[in-house]
């Protein structure tokens, strides 16, 4: 029999993430040594979005994890992902310094995870980091991660500026990695999360069609969102019929988007579960309950996401039973799902989760203590 008012399990998760940060993590996550950085910032900010990052931790090792995070600070600005590529003292040179990087991901995770623990930023190599960071922009606008071997921009173009907008959205609505790629969940939070950073810190920034409600781009942006949201959950049984499997399709919610009367499909009051994709025709994946969710809290159009099933489905299906949220029904909890997944929840305000800037993917407690430092107000 179905939960009719499933569980969020706060005592679980929060044994899970404290696990994670002062334990050991499994053996899996070998292969991310280099990505410590985002794996610092899922841990702290998970701890902090269930509002016990002060109580679960001291503040000697609230310290320690600031020493290390400026322990990754590169000399000429910015921050890598993980101590790893660090020459040691006196040896990193103009010939080899391409060889230990700052990335603009660890940049990123690195400051956030500073302001979640409560740093004043005073440690920062600001006027370095801003040398560094035009170096990661190429010719059309996007950002690199990193500066290579004779100044190359390296890595994926993961962020992009106001002249990219209209050729990064594709025809369906969605925004795409690069021109005349396939729309993505990820990278349209990544392009409106750019976006939303300029409107927030530039006073004279032109209207943008694709941020104006009323627009073509911006109706179609809105649309292909909320079809995100699908009851596909993973691969259906063999067994199962293919009348039964045409249950799942989204039409209920894209008649919401558009006005039209909620007709449900034939069977439609068995679906109780619908999470989101990142792909049209992809299967249900927790993340992208966050970056298709985000996305709409930006745009202020969250009404659209069917928050009872979205729910369900994060609860029932991929919160695990040891704390912690898989990236589909019946997956092992990892990290980054299981703070995405909990972090949608807290965008429909889940009791026990404190309120997220969907911006900045962290508390809206860390947003104010960045606000309130002497040098923003200034």
């Amino acid at each position: 029999m179905t939960d009719q008012n499933p569980t969020f399990n706060t005592e679980r998760h929060v044994k899970y993430y404290l696990r994670c940060l002062k334990t050991f993590l499994p053996s899996a996550y070998t292969s991310n040594d280099s990505n410590r950085m985002l794996l610092g910032y899922l841990t702290l900010s998970g701890l902090d979005v269930l509002g016990v990052l002060q109580s679960k931790t001291t503040p000697e090792e609230r310290q320690g994890y600031i020493d290390w995070l400026y322990h990754c600070q590169v000399p000429s600005g910015g921050f890598r992902g993980f101590p790893g590529t660090d020459f040691g003292p006196g040896k990193r040179n103009k010939d080899n310094e391409a060889w230990d990087p700052a990335n603009v991901p660890a940049t990123f995770f690195a400051l956030v995870n500073l302001l979640i623990l409560g740093d004043d930023l005073s440690r920062v190599k600001r006027r370095e980091c801003l040398e560094w960071l035009p170096k990661v922009q190429r010719a059309d606008g996007s950002f690199g991660e990193l500066v290579g071997p004779e100044g190359s921009v390296g890595g994926t173009s993961r962020s992009t500026i106001l002249l990219l907008c209209c050729r990064h959205t594709t025809y369906d609505g969605g925004m795409a990695e690069s021109p005349f790629c396939e729309s993505h969940s990820g990278h349209t939070y990544c392009a409106i999360g750019s976006l939303d950073f300029l409107r927030r810190t530039c006073n004279d920034l032109k209207p943008v069609p694709l941020l104006s409600a009323g627009s073509n781009q911006f109706e179609a942006l809105i649309t292909w969102l909320a079809s995100r949201q699908t009851a596909q959950l993973e691969e259906p049984d063999e067994d199962e019929d293919e009348e039964q499997r045409e249950v799942t399709d989204t039409g209920s919610i894209d008649n919401r988007v558009r006005g039209l009367p909620n007709v449900q499909p034939i069977g439609a009051d068995t679906i109780s579960c619908a999470g989101f994709n990142g792909r049209c025709n992809k299967y249900a994946d927790t993340c992208y309950s966050f970056w298709n969710g985000a996305t709409l809290m930006m745009l202020d159009q969250y009404s659209v996401v069917d928050e009872v099933r979205n729910r369900r489905y994060l609860l029932e299906k991929t919160q695990h039973l040891v704390g912690g949220f898989g990236k589909g029904p019946g997956d092992p909890p990892d990290l980054l799902h299981s703070y995405f997944g909990m972090v949608s929840l807290a965008f429909q305000g889940e009791v026990g989760l404190s309120p997220v800037d969907p911006t900045m993917g962290s508390s809206e407690r860390t947003v104010r203590h960045l606000e309130s430092l002497p040098w923003w107000q200034s």
